[in-house]
């Protein structure tokens, strides 16, 4: 675990008690919750067009405005081998987001990484006893060697 300093911060009593309720419903404490947002938003502050969602994964690092998180970028990325332009243009999104998703990426890798390796994880016929009905697309836009 890497090192950690303690910093005291004094809160409005109707703050501190949503934090010490939300610390409760997630199983953790206020100090811990408190801290997973100042990180959160510090990363916000240094990365535009970032923001943090819950997902069924936990937390995690979205594109603003887009209904990705930053490893479901760099996948799209990945799939046109790194070329900004395509990539954007397949997400019909401005070059400056594609870029964001790097930056990030390159900040955190561990977090994107490990992302991306548990969505390869996963296994389709073990999802789909859990989700009956679900379906399975390709996407027809991607070049032959990712598909």
């Amino acid at each position: 675990m890497a090192a950690t300093t303690v910093i005291s911060l004094r809160l409005d009593p109707n703050e501190a008690q949503k934090l010490k309720q939300l610390a409760r419903r997630t199983g953790r404490t206020p100090s811990e919750v408190g801290a997973d947002f100042l990180s959160e938003s510090l990363r916000r502050s240094d990365f535009a067009f970032i923001e943090f969602r819950d997902s069924a994964s936990g937390r995690q690092a979205y594109i603003q405005g887009t209904r990705l998180a930053v490893w479901q970028a760099i996948t799209v990325l990945r799939s046109y081998d790194g070329n900004v332009v395509k990539a954007a243009a397949h997400l019909k999104w401005p070059e400056a987001k594609v870029h964001t998703a790097i930056a990030y990426t390159k900040a955190f890798p561990s977090e994107i990484e490990d992302a991306i390796k548990e969505n390869d994880e996963v296994d389709f016929e073990k999802l789909s006893r859990l989700l009956p009905g679900i379906q399975r697309f390709e996407d027809l836009n991607l070049p032959k060697s990712q598909k």
